[in-house]
């Protein structure tokens, strides 16, 4: 099992509500995508040390769990992702760093 595990950036601060939109419209494409075994996102947990992040202060966590390799390469062709992609980095800037890892626990 291969963990796939995205920390998104926005940015600017955007509305929660419309950070919840994102977040939905994400879960729902990925559930929809066969190799995706399970979906989890979450927002970020503002805290004052934030405020002194070396590179940026995240905005959200998105997390996708596959079976192996071939799933986890499959995800960057999802139908549909370019697409979201687009749509959100036009109305709100962001940037993603990921990690692709086994289970933590």
């Amino acid at each position: 099992m291969i963990h796939h595990t995205m920390i998104v950036a926005f940015d600017d601060p955007i509305p929660a509500s419309e950070l919840d939109q994102y977040l939905k419209e994400f879960e729902e494409l990925a559930k929809g995508f066969d190799p995706v075994e399970s979906v989890a996102a979450r927002h970020h947990i503002r805290v004052p040390g934030d405020d002194h992040a070396p590179v940026a202060v995240a905005s959200a966590i998105l997390q996708l769990r596959v079976r192996d390799l071939d799933a986890l390469n499959a995800t960057f062709t999802m139908p549909g992702a370019v697409d979201l992609i687009n749509r959100w980095q036009s109305r709100h800037p962001y940037k993603a760093i990921w990690v692709n890892h086994e289970p933590l626990e």
